[in-house]
């Protein structure tokens, strides 16, 4: 249920972490109302990721409580403010990571928001007017209409929910490497999760041949049979790692477990470029020699800006890319939670929010 109150701000129903134990509870809390340049939205289905857990269980050190998570929305637009433009009511919408950003700097009118330093997240950041931000485990949302993107007609919003993190995450760097310019291209992901069963699906619709890097073996003929890639290189296995050699000329590392990057590294063709966007607790190992031998280059990558997500989007509808997921709903926010951090999802969660659950 959502209404405004005497001072001006909106109560909504949504589901929160109050302290470090992670526990999400119902919770009624306040939103600002539609301004000028706002749409509301009424959120349909918000993706799980990982980094909930981390800011539900305050693993980072950075966590407001209590803490609504959410950054993979879809919804619908109930209301658009009077300097909007290029959105309607019942428009199908996504709100990914981005809240806010300075607008001015580089970045921002560079069409790469995410990396402005006055970034400002859907959750567990600071809104332009001082208010904390609250994500998509609620039942609706006020965004600015900035940090919005249409979801194309073609896709399901439960399946697009992820796209609008793990979609972007993977899309970005492949982007950025010119994956999209050419065809044919021998490109590898590390890990076979939420984030790397996208990435295969991209490396596939941009023509290239796909190797998945995995310590699973049980995940090869889900990698071959189900995604379409073309190789599975068990990277626990030295005599196949030694095998594959310089036959790659480009590698997406999604893996968040410590790790070294040596191994890896030596896959990749002289020239060749490895993209980390897993995030580790601990440092990554980085020997020098596969580089310094390889001419290689390491770089990292995060989310990407709304420019590039729209245009993920009207890509993923143009070729029918959406996340495999498994749908919850809001009794089952815990439950999910504790699946994920295992690992026991094929590959993504995502809350039904507007479903027939019981009420907040």
């Amino acid at each position: 249920m959502t209404q405004t109150t005497p001072n001006h701000k909106l109560s909504v129903s949504g589901w929160a972490a109050h302290d470090s134990n992670g526990v999400i509870t119902p919770y009624t809390f306040k939103r600002r109302v539609n301004g000028a340049d706002d749409v509301s939205i009424k959120i349909l289905y918000c993706g799980i990721c990982h980094t909930d857990i981390h800011h539900v269980k305050n693993d980072w050190g950075i966590t407001r409580y209590p803490v609504v998570p959410g950054h993979e929305i879809t919804g619908l637009i109930t209301e658009v403010g009077s300097n909007v433009k290029g959105f309607k009511i019942g428009d199908r919408v996504g709100v990914g990571c981005l809240a806010a950003s300075c607008l001015e700097c580089e970045f921002c009118k560079g069409s790469e928001e995410n990396y402005c330093e006055q970034i400002q997240f859907t959750y567990n950041g600071i809104f332009w007017d001082g208010s904390i931000t609250y994500g998509g485990y609620s039942e609706m949302l006020v965004a600015d209409h900035r940090y919005v993107v249409h979801v194309p007609e073609s896709l399901p919003m439960d399946a697009a929910a992820p796209l609008l993190c793990a979609g972007i995450t993977v899309y970005s760097p492949m982007i950025d490497s010119k994956l999209h310019e050419s065809t044919g291209k021998r490109i590898g992901i590390v890990g076979l999760g939420g984030l790397g069963h996208v990435a295969i699906k991209f490396g596939k619709a941009f023509g290239h041949h796909v190797s998945v890097i995995s310590t699973s073996p049980s995940k090869e003929k889900e990698a071959r049979e189900h995604l379409g890639a073309e190789d599975f290189i068990i990277s626990t296995d030295p005599k196949q790692m030694r095998s594959k050699r310089r036959t790659l000329d480009f590698i997406l590392d999604t893996v968040s477990a410590p790790h070294s990057l040596g191994p890896i590294l030596d896959l990749l063709k002289v020239n060749g470029t490895l993209v980390l966007v897993g995030a580790p607790d601990k440092p990554v190992e980085l020997p020098s020699f596969p580089l310094i031998f390889g001419k290689r280059v390491v770089k990292g990558s995060m989310t990407g800006g709304m420019k590039e997500t729209q245009e993920m989007l009207n890509f993923c509808g143009k070729h029918n890319i959406t996340c495999d997921i498994e749908t919850v709903t809001t009794d089952n926010i815990n439950e999910a939670l504790d699946r994920l951090a295992k690992n026991d999802v094929k590959y993504r969660f995502v809350i039904n929010i507007a479903g027939k659950n019981s009420s907040p």
